[in-house]
């Protein structure tokens, strides 16, 4: 399994395009390799991402892309993907318009199949990262279950924050997925003053051992590092104390 970036960690430095090159540099000088683009500014081309990631020598290996996008514009985004080297399209959550029900489920699952498996063919795959109100129970089963089930041609980004705090267990579900978990998030959950926050991976409370047995087990290729809030810490340091930890503890990773 090979450790990566989620760059939506520090979205707020890559809106221009001074500002991307300067946060692949510093990306690199913490020691990543691999990096999800998330919440870049649509300003900046294609062609510069590719080309800045090259020449910082990371590889692009998923994306978080505007899921209408994704179904509006389907061979855009896969030429776009192919251009900057990334296999796995990514919706990074149940798009705007689709209630959290079981008809909003089966309404965005009816919706994008027609779409994973086009670019199923094209030989990249559309992801899908979960939260927590996927892990909301519907009669005897949740949404995740449901859309496990239902969403054929589709992998599963799993996130282990997101999923502990739908009160599941992340390695439980990277095992249960195996064969469609390609990619994972890590972040850490932690206790503060009584209340749940996102920590760098190895300063919270996870099980840290049987996730990455987990992961190995469904032989999971890349582990994007990812922290939403900081809570005024540097987003940078955040993902630095991650990566190091992580290497530390788990050498061979």
């Amino acid at each position: 399994m090979k450790i990566g970036a989620q760059l939506y960690t520090v979205r707020d430095y890559i809106q221009t395009n001074k500002d991307f090159a300067n946060t692949i540099k510093k990306i690199n000088q913490i020691g990543y390799r691999y990096i999800q683009i998330s919440a870049i500014s649509p300003t900046i081309p294609t062609e510069e991402i590719a080309e800045t990631c090259k020449a910082h020598n990371l590889e692009v290996v998923i994306t978080h892309t505007n899921p209408m996008r994704i179904i509006d514009e389907t061979e855009a985004v896969i030429e776009e993907h192919k251009h900057i080297g990334a296999k796995y399209i990514g919706i990074g959550a149940l798009p705007p318009g689709y209630v959290r029900n079981k008809d909003g489920f089966r309404r965005f699952i009816t919706d994008f199949i027609p779409v994973a498996r086009a670019i199923k063919e094209e030989g990249l795959m559309l992801m899908y990262h979960n939260h927590r109100f996927e892990f909301e129970r519907n009669e005897d089963a949740t949404f995740m279950d449901y859309m496990a089930d239902k969403f054929v041609d589709v992998g599963f980004t799993l996130d282990t924050y997101w999923i502990q705090a739908g009160g599941a267990d992340p390695a439980e579900w990277i095992r249960k997925l195996a064969g469609r978990v390609d990619v994972i998030h890590l972040k850490d959950f932690a206790v503060v003053d009584d209340e749940p926050r996102m920590a760098e991976v190895l300063e919270g409370n996870l099980n840290w051992k049987s996730i990455f047995e987990a992961a190995a087990e469904a032989d999971v290729k890349y582990a994007m590092v990812e922290q939403d809030h900081c809570y005024g810490k540097d987003p940078f340091e955040c993902l630095k104390v991650s990566y190091n930890n992580i290497k530390q503890h788990y050498p061979d990773l």
